[in-house]
């Protein structure tokens, strides 16, 4: 080679590895397959994947829901905890097509790098197919994006992607909840995936004076536990009362009082009794290291429910006893009123 030619350039040395991408795929693959199901036809390695509405749909009506992790991944890097992300990047999408009442069928993610780590995406992709298998969907598919100068190293960004049926005749819209409707609260894992900006506010404000351990788990446990999954027990509970179960709120970011009332039709609202659900060490923490107030907890944070549950009185102790055994953790927590003067949802 003359002294002129340049030296060549190949993709690896742009910073993409195709090896470690390939490797990674290698690596997906059985994870994946733990998660398939009825209705898959063609899963990873395609252009596309292929996945047929299950016949026992008479008219599907096809629900989807598309979601990140947020700022919690800045402490997954930091403490490097990547294996329970992925778990509430399934969950935040699963939980928002169930309540409209659907069944998650399958899942696709994305995930994007500077530079892949090979065992850093396998515990990530993990989490999502355990995510997956919990909530009965499938991985079918996905994106792994290395971007040189995208993203600093070690780190990276996650995003998801799920669909969903539901019976036409089934879907709940919430439109029928009437006055003296009962609000049944599912316990929470924690913070979930919102209010992560102002969670690392509070560390950084507490400084070394974190506690070793809140609500029974190491510190960092405590603050990174994945976001329930709802699905299973609440479609059980669904298929036994599908009259009693009027309407369902996944509590994200915006908190119990920005949720519930997108559930709720014209002139309802949600009288919530304070002290209706235990206050967990975390965010009893949270809170008092932030100096804020309850209206301010009820906006930010899911504040210990994961999910609002609108039942009809006379089955709201039934549907609770199913709920209860399929292992949720279940509070009355409020009933619904005529809204008047007052805001969607009074907790007091």
């Amino acid at each position: 080679m003359s002294p002129s030619t340049p030296t060549p350039l190949s993709y690896k040395d742009a910073g993409v590895d195709i090896d470690a991408g390939d490797a990674l795929v290698e690596r997906i693959k059985p994870l994946a397959k733990k998660t398939l199901r009825e209705g898959v036809l063609a899963g990873i390695g395609g252009f596309g994947a292929l996945f047929e509405v299950p016949k026992r749909y008479r008219e599907p009506v096809l629900v989807s829901g598309t979601d990140g992790v947020g700022t919690k991944l800045r402490l997954a890097f930091e403490w490097n905890m990547h294996d329970t992300v992925g778990i509430d990047l399934v969950a935040m999408s699963v939980n928002d097509v169930l309540v409209q009442g659907a069944e998650p069928l399958f899942f696709l993610d994305y995930f994007a790098c500077g530079k892949l780590h090979v065992d850093t995406a396998a515990a990530v992709v993990a989490g999502i197919a355990r995510g997956c298998e919990l909530s009965g969907c499938a991985l079918i598919g996905g994106e792994t994006a290395e971007m040189p100068g995208m993203y600093p190293d070690g780190e990276y960004d996650l995003a998801g992607f799920a669909v969903g049926a539901v019976e036409k005749s089934m879907i709940l819209t919430g439109q029928n909840v009437r006055p003296g409707d009962a609000v049944l609260g599912l316990a929470s894992h924690g913070v979930h995936s919102n209010g992560f900006s102002l969670v690392r506010k509070v560390i950084e404000r507490a400084g070394a004076s974190l506690p070793a351990a809140l609500d029974g788990q190491p510190f960092r446990q405590a603050v990174m536990a994945p976001t329930r999954l709802y699905v299973k027990p609440v479609l059980a509970a669904l298929a036994a009362h599908p009259a009693g179960i009027k309407a369902l709120a996944h509590i994200t970011g915006g908190g119990l009082l920005e949720n519930i009332p997108r559930v709720l039709p014209e002139g309802m609202a949600a009288h919530l009794r304070k002290g209706g659900w235990p206050r967990t060490e975390l965010f009893a923490w949270l809170q008092q290291v932030a100096g804020i107030d309850d209206a301010e907890m009820n906006r930010t944070f899911n504040n210990g429910i994961g999910m609002v549950v609108v039942v009809d009185a006379a089955q709201a102790d039934a549907v609770a006893a199913t709920l209860r055994a399929q292992g949720e953790t279940v509070h009355a927590i409020g009933v619904i009123a005529p809204r008047g003067d007052a805001a969607p949802v009074v907790v007091r």
